[in-house]
């Protein structure tokens, strides 16, 4: 089995602590101050000890499929990205008060970009390990078309959701928001994870 290394456990904590706080702040936003009693700011905890066990069951799993070694931690990266997509998408909605329609739309767009920019270094550097590799601005330009691609199913996924379905189970309009940016974040999780890991950091 692949050694957990020093690198695994300072990514590790950074990105939990980045998603725990970024959760925090939206579930704040939606008026959610704690959960059986047990308070928000636990996430700063609880965030980093998930993330290494996620990292060491990818490792523990890669020793019969060799491709989990990498997605343990792509989906700790993808963890945070999106905690840091839907953190933009309701500091916008907190800001201006649209939540649904082509204002929906646009700020989708520019939170999973935003989020989407910071994961090149991650996914550089840890998930796949691919920072010897010759032609740095190739390999740039190959993961933003890979990333723009999943931006589009990202923002139509989310926007079928929010726009094309509409809130259900009596859930009110904010929190619909966030349920489409679920969506969208899980199906473009996974074709991301193709294309970074054929296209792009392919050794």
């Amino acid at each position: 089995m692949t050694k957990f290394s020093k690198k695994d456990l300072i990514f590790s904590v950074v990105t939990g602590l980045i998603t725990g706080s970024m959760a925090w702040g939206i579930l704040d936003f939606l008026n959610v101050t704690e959960f059986n009693g047990i308070p928000w700011p636990a996430l700063f905890i609880v965030g980093p000890v998930i993330f290494i066990l996620s990292v060491l069951l990818g490792y523990f799993l890669g020793q019969w499929l060799k491709f989990f070694d990498q997605f343990g931690k792509f989906c700790a990266i993808g963890l945070t990205n999106a905690a840091v997509d839907f953190g933009v998408l309701n500091f916008l909605i907190a800001q201006t008060g649209h939540d649904a329609g082509w204002w929906f739309t646009g700020f989708k767009a520019i939170s999973f970009i935003i989020a989407g920019s910071i994961s090149f270094l991650w996914n550089k550097y840890w998930a796949f390990n691919a920072g010897n590799t010759e032609g740095g601005g190739l390999e740039f330009g190959k993961f933003f078309a890979v990333a723009i691609v999943a931006a589009i199913i990202n923002n139509l996924a989310a926007s079928f959701v929010v726009n094309g379905v509409g809130p259900l189970a009596g859930l009110d309009t904010h929190t619909w928001a966030n349920v489409g940016a679920v969506v969208g974040s899980a199906v473009a999780l996974v074709f991301s994870f193709v294309g970074f890991k054929l296209a792009v950091f392919k050794k």
